[in-house]
């Protein structure tokens, strides 16, 4: 769904900050050295009224915008875990084209978007969000994203989780379906493992899971699709060592038993395969924002 070649002559975080933003950090995370600049596209201007308004960068051709209410140093965190989803070995170039060609598909581009927080961003997209239409964007929230990684004290940095949603439903289940796609009318391996993991196929999201499933997501607004996506959040972030930290464990079991890399490969069998299938070039290395 994605055209590559284009992107690639333009390969990397494009950046077009202003001096107006009134949040910049000086702290900020410089972005990597081997990267262009360019233009935005025009639906941002009309979404945050205005060039001067927002934040732009564009990593590998995937849109990057994020408002000035938010801090600089969390926009850019935001863009280079992106980067380093894309290009998880960090040598200038992404992983798997496939993915990036359906990501930077200019019918229908993805885009990943920072709010400061709920209030700003249903106030911007309640008015201007129709703009927001020509792309498949995730959002994330300043407030919960923590540059200095995760911890007891300041909580998971939902960057790692929104941002591979994006990458995840816009990349690798459009590149690859029969693998990663989240469809419920034509079960891929990933949902065939997640099936596993939550016990049994359910269209819809039981009142109560089976007592041997590891994975039990009770949000009623989650569909399967929704389910799916979740469950690949899960499964690699786990993998890579993201919910490994005192008291997350704990604080996850609700929805996803397997929080070690231990865990998930003694566990979840079916899902812990997919994420090492020699087939595909997923990250083996956990995003810290330190995309250079």
């Amino acid at each position: 769904m994605r055209s590559t070649s284009l992107f690639l002559l333009l390969a990397g975080i494009i950046l077009g900050l202003f001096p107006s933003c009134s949040h910049a950090n000086k702290g900020a995370v410089p972005l990597a050295s081997n990267l262009t600049s360019g233009p935005p596209p025009a639906a941002f201007d009309l979404i945050f009224g205005g060039r001067g308004n927002y934040q732009y960068v564009n990593v590998f051709g995937v849109h990057v915008v994020g408002s000035n209410g938010s801090k600089k140093n969390k926009f850019l965190h935001m863009a280079h875990v992106l980067a380093q989803y894309l290009d998880n070995d960090e040598d200038g170039q992404v992983d798997d084209l496939s993915v990036l060609a359906e990501m930077t598909n200019p019918a229908h581009p993805a885009a990943m978007v920072m709010f400061k927080n709920e209030s700003e961003a249903n106030q911007i997209l309640n008015q201007y969000g129709h703009f927001m239409d020509r792309f498949r964007w995730q959002e994330l929230f300043a407030f919960e994203c923590h540059p200095g990684g995760s911890s007891a004290q300041v909580g998971f940095d939902a960057t790692l989780e929104e941002v591979l949603h994006l990458v995840s439903d816009t990349g690798w289940a459009e590149a690859y379906p029969a693998a990663f796609g989240t469809q419920n009318n034509n079960l891929s391996e990933l949902c065939q493992a997640m099936d596993l993991a939550r016990g049994g196929h359910f269209n819809n999201v039981p009142n109560n899971y089976p007592p041997n499933a590891w994975y039990h997501y009770d949000d009623q607004t989650c569909d399967y699709g929704c389910q799916a996506t979740e469950y690949f959040y899960w499964l690699l972030t786990s993998i890579l060592g993201a919910q490994d930290y005192p008291g997350r464990c704990n604080e996850i079991y609700n929805e996803w038993e397997c929080c070690t890399p231990a865990s998930v490969q003694s566990t979840d069998t079916a899902g812990w395969n997919l994420m090492h299938d020699p087939r595909f070039n997923l990250p083996t290395v956990l995003p810290d924002g330190s995309y250079q």
